[in-house]
């Protein structure tokens, strides 16, 4: 199939598009480079685009047009958005890459005729301080991130539900591992380790419970859709893991397995930011028969191990907004 990557030179999109070639599936990629964080880290990030045949789009989804990077597709995996939860990023920002983001990539495609699937990532941020239900449960987002992110995801399922465009969402669970973010809690304490240098821990977080889900797994589920998709049309997936870990207890994983300790500094609580997750998979496991299989342990050390070799004191450039 044809499949069209947004937000390709991302974490989760970057491993997702290479995915996607591994199976044998033309993909085409999309990125406009936000200045969120770094854009040297999504530039290396994309490094093996090439040699798999991936061609890469830099447009902006709410001002560009798309047409030559949407022709022929079949299925789109939406991806691009303003991430994080900070007060730093106006809500403005939030409203034009998620929601006019999700609109401009409406637009470009309500007409094909070749499109079978676009399948929307969002988020347990959804859900509010506590995401604990499965898909019937009411969101109560905390935060301009989750509430922006689920308008994008409610604007694409009208469209399925009123014009029958044929969406889904995917809504992605504390997901971490190797090319993560720069601004997110372990980049920030591999490399404050790394450093010798104190590590800044939101108060409260150690004992924040989440489903850390990583990228493998969560790519895995992602591309179970293909097979699925006349029972995805319209629908809405829980996608992490049902194993429930601390913040605190992660630290320590790290910590072990880099060898030595981190020096925490506690800092000032984040608005907004979740206290618990745990992901209800079974609507994800009976219809995709989705599986996670990698411990937090697991996930940690090949993020530790990663962030080691590839990228301290060899980037140059670790940016991101707080």
């Amino acid at each position: 199939m044809k499949i069209l990557v947004t937000g390709a030179a991302g974490f989760i999109g970057s491993h997702l598009a290479e995915k996607l070639s591994d199976l044998g599936h033309e993909v085409v990629g999309l990125d406009c480079f936000t200045p969120y964080y770094s854009r040297e880290l999504k530039i290396l990030n994309t490094q093996n685009f090439k040699t798999k045949s991936i061609k890469l789009y830099e447009l902006d989804l709410t001002s560009d047009n798309l047409l030559e990077a949407v022709n022929g597709v079949e299925v789109i995996y939406h991806l691009a958005g303003q991430p994080g939860i900070t007060k730093s990023v106006a809500l403005d920002e939030y409203v034009k890459n998620n929601i006019w983001a999700t609109q401009g990539l409406i637009n470009s495609v309500k007409e094909s005729q070749t499109l079978k699937m676009i399948v929307n990532i969002s988020t347990s941020s959804v859900y509010g301080q506590f995401a604990q239900g499965d898909e019937e449960t009411a969101p109560k987002p905390t935060s301009y991130y989750g509430v922006t992110k689920l308008a994008a995801e409610q604007l694409l399922l009208a469209y399925q539900r009123d014009r029958g465009l044929p969406a889904c969402s995917m809504r992605l669970f504390s997901v971490y591992g190797e090319r993560e973010r720069p601004e997110k809690v372990y980049p920030k304490l591999i490399k404050s380790i790394l450093d010798v240098a104190e590590f800044p821990l939101r108060e409260g977080s150690e004992n924040h419970q989440r489903s850390y889900t990583y990228v493998g797994d969560i790519i895995d589920g992602l591309v179970l859709v293909l097979d699925h998709l006349p029972e995805c049309v319209g629908e809405i997936f829980n996608l992490g893991t049902d194993q429930v870990t601390t913040t605190g207890e992660n630290i320590k994983v790290v910590e072990e397995v880099l060898g030595k300790k981190a020096k925490i500094k506690v800092v000032e609580r984040q608005p907004g930011d979740q206290e618990r997750t745990s992901a209800n998979i079974a609507k994800a496991q009976r219809i995709l028969g989705y599986s996670p299989k990698t411990t937090a342990r697991e996930g940690l050390e090949k993020e530790a191990l990663w962030y080691k070799e590839t990228i301290w004191n060899k980037v140059t450039d670790l940016s991101y907004t707080t």
